[in-house]
Formats: structure tokens, sequence, C-alpha cells
């Protein structure tokens, strides 16, 4: 029996439903009371769709559920069994609820928040103690994937994490202007040219629109701002570049 790390408060857009949700593992949790509440369906109704899940192997029940200590309002603690996001979304899919579209959507939101919180918090504590963020993720990677036991799902996505690591670090030295000035001349750099950043953005479009992820809109050009962006990035005096690498070009154009 676990004690829960954060309670979030869920509202309904019609404002009939008002719930407590565990926020815990990097997930939000609900009862079975909750999810019956959350949907406006009789209790049996929830149970009859909970076993089904696991019945039909759309998830696992000891994957999607856990025990935390309750305590209720004659101040005696109980241990009650909620079930993850995971399992709310497929309840939700069984019951057609609008409400549990809009939770789906909420709590998509909070974890996201979540996550980025820790992340944060998580970099600055490895900071305080001289460690910088990308040498746990290297460290990370190199350990596992001379484990026996990573198999080529586990070694892509440890290749995922740590590309997208280095990334969202860069990411957020940019917002925090905390990004130090990179002087390094490439001998092998070559000028931008603007149909070639058309190209790449079009290609970018394309495959983004065959995965649903985005629409027409993606990619519209505002006036010449992304002329004006690229033609910056070439400036300088002679054969010597204002911006002579990669990843200076790529703060500027951000």
């Amino acid at each position: 029996m676990t004690e829960v790390n954060q309670i979030k408060i869920f509202q309904s857009v019609d404002g009939e439903v008002q719930l407590e949700v565990s926020l815990d593992q990097d997930t939000v949790w609900l009862s079975q009371a909750q999810m019956t509440e959350l949907f406006g369906r009789e209790r049996s109704v929830i149970t009859k769709h909970v076993n089904n899940v696991f019945k039909e192997g759309e998830l696992v029940r000891d994957s999607v559920c856990a025990k935390f200590a309750h305590t209720a309002g004659d101040g005696k603690t109980y241990n009650i069994q909620y079930f993850n996001l995971d399992d709310v979304i497929s309840v939700g899919y069984r019951v057609k609820s609008q409400r549990g579209v809009q939770f789906r959507q909420w709590a998509t939101n909070v974890l996201k928040q979540h996550l980025v919180q820790g992340y944060t918090l998580n970099q600055r504590r490895l900071k305080e103690r001289g460690v910088e963020f990308d040498q746990v993720v290297q460290l990370l990677s190199q350990t596992l994937a001379n484990q026996q036991f990573v198999n080529p799902d586990g070694k892509a996505v440890l290749f995922v994490i740590s590309d997208y690591a280095r990334s969202w670090s860069l990411l957020q030295g940019y917002d925090e202007q905390s990004l130090g000035e990179l002087t390094t001349k490439q001998t092998d750099m070559r000028s931008l040219d603007s149909a070639d950043v058309l190209s790449a953005i079009a290609q970018l479009k394309q495959a983004l629109i065959n995965k649903g992820e985005a629409t027409e809109l993606f990619g519209q050009l505002r006036g010449e701002g992304l002329a004006s962006a690229v033609a910056t990035i070439e400036q300088g005096i002679g054969n010597e570049l204002f911006y002579p690498n990669v990843a200076s070009r790529a703060t500027n154009l951000l």
C-alpha cells in the first residue's frame, strides 16, 4: 500500500463533475467509483468494461492497476484499487463519454506539465552536484546498451531518449538565455539556399501529414521572415562568417 504523491482537481466543462485525481508514477489514477462518476454510468457497467479491457487482452491488469492508501470520511485509511490513464481511456472509448474526452485532454496537459517540471528540477539538482544532464543520459544509455537483456526495441528507445534529451537541453538553454557562445569554425560549411530550405520544410510537412500530426496549415510562410532569417546567418566579412558553425546558425534561426 503506497501513498499518492500528488492530487490534482479535474472539473468537467459543465461543472457537474469534480474529481480529486491521483498523480503518481508519471500517470493519473482513478478509482472505479470515480470512473462511475466521470462517465455517468452505473457501477456494474464500468465493472463490465474494465473486465473486458483485460479479458480481450487490450491491457494487462498488473500494468495499469495499483492500490493506494485512501483516508475516508470516517478518518480510517483504506486500501483502494485505482486504474491509470490507459485504462480510463479504454473504458472511456467503450462508454463513448464526452466527459471522457475532456478528462483525457486535461490529463495529457497535467502530465506534460508534470514531466517538464520534473525534468527542470532534476536537471537543476544534477547541476548543483556538478553533473551535466547529458552525462547522465550518456551513462544510462551505455550501461543499458551493454546489458544482454536489452532487446532491439529497447535499444531504439534508448536512442530516442538520448537524441531528444540533447535537443530538449539545448532548447531549454536557449529559452533561459544560458547557451554559451560557440565560435568553433567548421571548414565544411556551405551556404544555405532558400530553395533548399523550402524543399526541406515541404518534405517534413508531408511526412507529418502522412502520420496525422499536421495539416495543410503547417509550414505556411509569413511574409519575408524566413528569407530574412536565412540571409542573416549567411552574413560575414570576407570569408569569415558571423555564424561559423551549425550550432550557432541553429541558435540564430530559433
